[in-house]
């Protein structure tokens, strides 16, 4: 009786490698989990501390009329979720840096190649850490910052023999919630051609990614400035970076806080609709692109 014998080829889903090479990223960069960690830590001192006044605020509240009370409550857990979101943008972009360029500078590359993983899955799955996992990261981490401040502030009022129903009642803990996490993934969104940018960069270049990533940007605005007289290339640039805000919020006749409190100013519809959005999304899969193709042929530096 013969007998066949061969490598068996087995075919796994598509969804599982994406999956696992999502899990992979989070292995091997700890700071993606552990920076937002320690920008929370840092956080939670500094409430700590102002906690000091917290009792003596809370009985001049009386004083104050509703939406005086209401501002005053909530200013602290607006003010926390701030530093945590730039600290998960920051973590973002330097990944995404990183993230091609580092396989090849510890030339893991050649190991990843041999992995029955394509190009195309091995850069979605980078990407999917500024577009999905950070945004992900960032609303763990805010939401668990201010449940403990909140938890903090009813144990020092309990403690001061001051009631808690103010503070349960003005602060809109459930409209910072959805405000948050719509924010979160609209910010990705608006900055996708921004990391689509970085990985093309980190894909490409030999050394030097931080400044291969940012001079060339500047370098049009100094020649544009020169050659024209003109800055659109400049504010095109400041757009990307922090115009998302009015595109995704109703902040034309109101303050820009109340967009925390009021759920009837977030506009998901017209933000969707914005042309400067799928401009955006339509540079991101460009460069998204020709990073596949580059790390088809890159080797290890």
């Amino acid at each position: 009786m013969n007998r066949q014998s061969g490598a068996v080829s087995v075919r796994l889903p598509l969804r599982r490698v994406l999956y696992w090479s999502i899990r992979r990223e989070l292995w091997e960069n700890r700071s993606l989990v552990f920076g937002p960690m320690v920008a929370a830590l840092v956080v939670l001192l500094g409430f700590g501390l102002g906690t000091i006044h917290l009792a003596a605020g809370m009985r001049e509240l009386a004083t104050l009329d509703s939406l005086q009370q209401q501002a005053w409550i909530n200013k602290p857990y607006r003010m926390a979720a701030i530093p945590l979101i730039f600290t998960t943008v920051l973590i973002g972009f330097f990944y995404c840096l990183d993230a091609l360029y580092g396989e090849r500078r510890d030339r893991s590359i050649l190991f990843w190649k041999s992995m029955p993983v394509s190009n195309l899955i091995t850069v979605l799955s980078k990407a999917s850490i500024p577009f999905v996992v950070l945004p992900l990261i960032g609303f763990a981490t805010v939401l668990c910052t201010q449940l403990i401040m909140l938890l903090t502030s009813i144990a020092i009022l309990l403690a001061n023999g001051l009631g808690i129903a103010s503070l349960w009642t003005q602060l809109a803990l459930p409209q910072m919630t959805l405000t948050l996490i719509y924010g979160l993934f609209t910010l990705a969104l608006w900055h996708a051609p921004i990391y689509g940018w970085l990985l093309l960069v980190s894909a490409c270049v030999r050394r030097s990614t931080f400044l291969w990533a940012v001079l060339p940007p500047l370098g049009l605005v100094v020649l544009e400035r020169i050659a024209f007289g003109s800055s659109q290339v400049f504010d095109l640039l400041k757009d990307r970076m922090v115009g998302f805000y009015p595109h995704a919020f109703a902040v034309n006749d109101v303050g820009a806080q109340a967009v925390i409190d009021r759920l009837s100013l977030l506009q998901p519809l017209s933000f969707l609709s914005s042309p400067g959005l799928w401009a955006g999304l339509i540079v991101a899969a460009a460069c998204l692109a020709a990073a596949v193709y580059l790390r088809r042929y890159r080797e290890p530096i």
